[in-house]
Formats: C-alpha cells, sequence, structure tokens
C-alpha cells in the first residue's frame, strides 16, 4: 500500500502511515470501552510518523494507546516492543479505502449487533496465538 495521510478530529495531531493491509474490528471489553463501540483499526507497523503532540495512556501490561490530548480523539494502539503500530481507521484522511479483513476477540462481542459478510472472527485465545514465540 502507499502512504497514508490522517488526523484528530480537532488537527492538533497529524500523522502519515503506510497500512498493511486492510482494517481489523476489534470487540475486546477494553476496545469497546475506549472508542465506545467496535474499534475498527489498520495495522501500520512502525511506519508512523506523527506531528503534533500525543498523550500516551498505558492500557495494559504490553501496550499503550495514544491520542490527542485536545479533543481526545483515540489514534494508536502501539504495541511496547515498537513493531506493531494499530491506527485507529476512522483517524485516516481516506478510511474508505480500507477493506474490513477480520474480527477479533470474537467471545467478547455483545449480543447486541453482528457485523455482516464472512471472514475470519478469530478469539482471544487464536489472536494471542499468532505473536507467541515458537515453542523450541
Amino acid at each position: 500500500m502507499t502512504v497514508q495521510t490522517g488526523r484528530c478530529l480537532c488537527g492538533a495531531v497529524t500523522f502519515s502511515a503506510t497500512p498493511k493491509g486492510g482494517m481489523h474490528a476489534c470487540h475486546c471489553g477494553t476496545c469497546r470501552r475506549l472508542s465506545g463501540g467496535i474499534l475498527f483499526s489498520v495495522d501500520c507497523g512502525d511506519s508512523v510518523q506523527v506531528r503534533g503532540d500525543v498523550a500516551t495512556y498505558t492500557s495494559s501490561e504490553w501496550a499503550t494507546r495514544q491520542f490527542c490530548p485536545a479533543c481526545g480523539t483515540g489514534l494508536f494502539w502501539r504495541a511496547n516492543d515498537g513493531g506493531i503500530t494499530m491506527v485507529s481507521a476512522q483517524a485516516f484522511d481516506n478510511a474508505s479505502s480500507f477493506v474490513l479483513e477480520d474480527e477479533f476477540c470474537i467471545e467478547s462481542k455483545p449480543e447486541t449487533y453482528a457485523l455482516a459478510g464472512d471472514r475470519p472472527r478469530l478469539t482471544t485465545a487464536e489472536l494471542y496465538a499468532q505473536f507467541a514465540p515458537p515453542e523450541a
């Protein structure tokens, strides 16, 4: 993919990034509480270049979340090891360019909604297994 740009609601934080693929939907309780619903994000690896100040919240042992301190827009989920940055899909200037690839933490999804279409729907355990080091 090519470099894309985005920003927070008030424009105090802008960014550019190279998405690695399509959009992911996370149904975990943390993402739902943070976003007020499903968190749609795009993996941009370590390509994110930020202009402006972001606030950082340590949301777990393995990751932080970053947001605009002026307007509160949630922008980035960053793995502590620096290898993964998930960018809020709707913060991109051209969010319609992303196809929904999969859903994460499907067992945490409330019964009040369902996303239409056929795609992989991973449990939390299946998602985490993708990041586990191979056994020696």
